[in-house]
Parts: structure tokens; C-alpha cells; sequence
């Protein structure tokens, strides 16, 4: 069996992900795009919007500023992409929507013991499907408006978007519509007749263990190196579930199982993954990065450890409200809490941390960075808050990088 260092691992974890610091040198375009897709597998959507949308910022990372209104072209005018439950809601490529459908039909056999739909069920019979028949006259068309229609309807379903975004979001789970667009980041539902190419919905759909064996497959190419658990994570597969389709991926070797050194459990790569010599990538994470989302897994690559705070009253917690990593090289050297004060039309850096071991330039990498980002942002400054060991040296750094 094949022997990685944890550098090893890093470097192999942070080349699969396209960010080795080879950002595109001209305007992004949709090539640059496909291929930092071709590395994260999907970009997860977040509703939290306090520096910018998150599934803009994976793309940002790994080629640079970029326009915006690119990826959403992709998404839902090209129809490149699709919006379905990948990892968390997300955009996925439109090949993969044959190898979710096995997970719509697994929710339409379990999303009727959802408590809430079995009220709206029993409450208001047939209900749904006049919801259903709403997106099909209609579409694409928001939860409101479905809401709205209702309430005016014939039937007399009475007012209750509640019960109108219940019925929405089982149609979306079991596939029966999807997102056409986002308004304002407001959902637009239509039918997949409308949305998802022809040639995509006419592909065969997979089997369950087919498909659990492809998205696998699919997460150890973004992951470089994994364990069953982090592997399974990538898509949201079940670990008893995922581990005899590991199992068989082994045998038939499309997958290698590897030691990762202080690791406890054995991990798999693809076969023949070549190992970067080194990696120079420079980029700050979002929090719903590949890279780190699993967050046990960035503590034992990274000996980073980290938790989304959001959701921690200001006076516990520790760095941040919405604080992300920085990537320097091969390691994740510090951490920023920012927030895009549109307002005043600045990038406030609210608190600045050094990791321990962190380089000396670490600043002035960081301060680069910062000033690369404000400007993706349309913000005309940085302003730095003294808040953080890292704070203090940030600020001397930012005034030589600006």
C-alpha cells in the first residue's frame, strides 16, 4: 500500500482543488470557469451575503476577479448548470443530473414522513399537485407568487406562504421542478422539461449504487485524497451506504486505497494521482469552500481548526462572524473576519489572526490579496480594525500594498 506524508496529502488535496495559485492572466471567461468547476465538482449556494454570494467565491479563489454575471449566464441561460442538493444546495454541472436522480426518487419515497408536508397533505388534499400545476402554467415563477396564486385560486386555499414553500420544496427535492433562475437570490421555479437540456434528460438514469459509485469517484478527483467519511461527505452519501461502492471501486481499481501518515483510517485517491512537487497558491476560503468544508478533515491535512460562528452570539465567539482562511502556499497561515461595507464602500477586515508557525510574510501576502478582493468588489478600500493578533502587522502591510 502506497505511503503519503500529510505534505504530501496538502499538496495533493489543494491540486485537485485548482488552487495552485495559476490564475488566469487575461479576463475570465467561460473556460476558466468550466475548469474551476472541473475541480470543485459544484459551487454551494449560501443565502449569507455579508461579503459576497458563496458560490461566487469558490470560482474567485482559484482564478481571480472575475465577472459575476459569467457564472450566472452559465448557470441559467447556457444551462451548464443545475440547482439540486449536491453538498447543501448547490450548483451542480447538468451532466450530473442523471446520477442525482436515484436521490430524487430516494426523497420521494421518504419526504412524505416529513411532518410539515403530512399536515399540508392531510389539511389541504391535493394541494400540491395544484402547486405543481401552478409552476407548469406559470413557470418560472417564485414562492410568492405561488403563495399569491393560491390565495387567489378558485379552490380556496386561503393565505399561507408557509404551506406554499412546503409544497415547493418537496417538488424541488423529488425533482418534479427546479430553479430556472434566481431573482434578487430568490428561487424561480419552473419544470425540468423547461430548464434541464433535452439531451440531458434524455440520458439513462444510473442505478443507486451506479451513481453512488460515480459521485464517489467524482469526490476523490476534487478531493485528491480522502477517507471513506470525507469522500462520502463531498455529496452528501451516507457512510454505510458509500462503503461497500468504495469497496467494489477499490477492487475494480478505479480507486487506490492509501496510508495518509497519522492518519486512523485508511484514504483513496485515484490511481496513478501525481503529487505537485510544491504548490504556490495564494487565496482566501470562503467558509463553504471545498477545500475546508469538511471540517475535521482541513484539521488533520491543515492542523487548522475550524467552525463557521455565524450562529454564536458576538460575545462567544472566537474570531468572527463570517471569517475565512488564508492559503498561502501549502498551509492555511491566518484567518479574517471581512464584511463588504457597501456603504461606505470599503472592505472592512473586522479582526486579523496568524496560525501559529505562520510565515513572516504572511501580511504582506494577505495585504495583496485583500486589496485583489476589494477590487473584485467594487469597494475602494480596505480598512483594517485592530482587532487580532495579525492586525497591528495587516495594517503596516496594507499601506505598502496600496
Amino acid at each position: 500500500m502506497r505511503s503519503l506524508s500529510i505534505a504530501q496529502a496538502r499538496r495533493l488535496a489543494i491540486g485537485a482543488q485548482g488552487l495552485t495559485g495559476t490564475r488566469a492572466t487575461s479576463e475570465p471567461t467561460r473556460r476558466h470557469l468550466r475548469k474551476a468547476l472541473s475541480h470543485t465538482g459544484l459551487f454551494q449556494i449560501d443565502s449569507v451575503n455579508v461579503l459576497a454570494r458563496a458560490h461566487y467565491l469558490p470560482a474567485y479563489s482559484r482564478i481571480g476577479p472575475y465577472d459575476v454575471s459569467v457564472l450566472d449566464r452559465m448557470a441559467f441561460k447556457h444551462r451548464e448548470m443545475f440547482e439540486y442538493w449536491g453538498h447543501e444546495a448547490a450548483l451542480l454541472p447538468v451532466e450530473l443530473h442523471p446520477l442525482m436522480r436515484p436521490r430524487m426518487a430516494y426523497w420521494e419515497s421518504r419526504l412524505t414522513t416529513w411532518s410539515e408536508l403530512q399536515r399540508v397533505l392531510k389539511e389541504r388534499p391535493g394541494y400540491v399537485d395544484a402547486v405543481y400545476q401552478d409552476v407548469v402554467d406559470r413557470g418560472p415563477v417564485s414562492a410568492g407568487e405561488v403563495a399569491e396564486d393560491q390565495k387567489r385560486g378558485t379552490a380556496n386555499w386561503g393565505w399561507n406562504w408557509t404551506d406554499a414553500k412546503i409544497a415547493l420544496e418537496y417538488l424541488f427535492y423529488v425533482g418534479r421542478i427546479t430553479t430556472s433562475s434566481r431573482r434578487n437570490f430568490e428561487r424561480l421555479y419552473d419544470i425540468p422539461e423547461r430548464v434541464i437540456p433535452a439531451q440531458i434528460l434524455a440520458l439513462p438514469t444510473p442505478d443507486e449504487h451506479e451513481a453512488q459509485r460515480q459521485l464517489l469517484l467524482l469526490a476523490a478527483k476534487s478531493h485528491g485524497v480522502g477517507t471513506l467519511g470525507d469522500l462520502a461527505d463531498y455529496y452528501r452519501l451516507r457512510n454505510p451506504a458509500a462503503r461497500p461502492r468504495l469497496a467494489e471501486l477499490v477492487e475494480d481499481g478505479r480507486l487506490e486505497e492509501v496510508e495518509v501518515r497519522g492518519w486512523s483510517q485508511p484514504a483513496y485517491t485515484l490511481p496513478g494521482a501525481k503529487i505537485p512537487r510544491r504548490v504556490a497558491g495564494r487565496a482566501l476560503l470562503v467558509p463553504f469552500d471545498p477545500l475546508i468544508w469538511e471540517r475535521d478533515r482541513t484539521e488533520r491535512l491543515f492542523d487548522f481548526h475550524y467552525r463557521i460562528e455565524i450562529y454564536v452570539p458576538a460575545r462567544k465567539r472566537k474570531y468572527g462572524y463570517y471569517v475565512l482562511p488564508f492559503l498561502l502556499s501549502d498551509a492555511l497561515v491566518a484567518r479574517v473576519d471581512l464584511k463588504a461595507d457597501r456603504a461606505l464602500g470599503v472592505l472592512r477586515v473586522q479582526a486579523a489572526w496568524a496560525e501559529p508557525g505562520a510565515p513572516g510574510e504572511t501580511a504582506a501576502e494577505l495585504a495583496a490579496e485583500l486589496v485583489l478582493m476589494a477590487q473584485w468588489l467594487g469597494l475602494g478600500d480596505v480598512v483594517v480594525e485592530p482587532k487580532g493578533d495579525l492586525a497591528a502587522s495587516l495594517t503596516i502591510a496594507m499601506k505598502a500594498a496600496v
